[in-house]
């Protein structure tokens, strides 16, 4: 019986690797998110990567995002960041963003699966990612805003109109 154990325990370990099944844990909370540029405003649903567990993980192993989805990496206060695209199968652009919502750096079509780190030295206080060529198809730059709560920019949007 020990032996029967032990074989089904080796084959399920073999079919289902290590990265497929921490893909099964803890689930990713989705909240709205716009990015608004000179022209107009674009209104993503983003998975909050707010635990280690969830930014480390990231969308690693994942073979599409659609356009109108994103990840957000919350890491609760400013600091600088470096990330890097191992086991992600899909071209990212990816959006660092100060506690104020503005943007502190564009970088487009992070290539995937490479371990060369990609980030800033700038404190900021999450990152977004988002299907590659976004920030080209939307003209996202430097200059835009980013409303979520976790920037200061939350209240923004639920104020009134004078």
């Amino acid at each position: 019986m020990k032996l029967l154990r032990t074989a089904l325990l080796l084959v399920l370990t073999l079919h289902f690797p290590l990265g497929a099944r921490a893909l099964a844990q803890e689930p990713a909370r989705i909240e709205p998110l716009t990015i608004t540029t000179g022209a107009s405003a674009a209104m993503f649903s983003a998975e909050v990567a707010d635990t280690d567990e969830l930014r480390e993980r990231g969308l690693m192993f994942r073979h599409r995002l659609p356009e109108n989805q994103a990840m957000l990496f919350d890491f609760g206060e400013p600091r600088p960041v470096s990330m890097w695209m191992k086991n992600t199968y899909i071209p990212l652009d990816m959006v660092f963003v100060r506690s104020d919502g503005t943007i502190a750096a564009i970088v487009e079509n992070a290539v995937p699966k490479s371990l060369e780190t990609i980030g800033v030295q700038e404190p900021v206080r999450g990152v977004i990612e988002l299907a590659a060529g976004t920030v080209k198809r939307l003209g996202i730059t430097q200059q835009d805003k980013v409303y979520n709560r976790i920037f200061a920019t939350s209240e923004d949007l639920s104020a009134p109109n004078p």
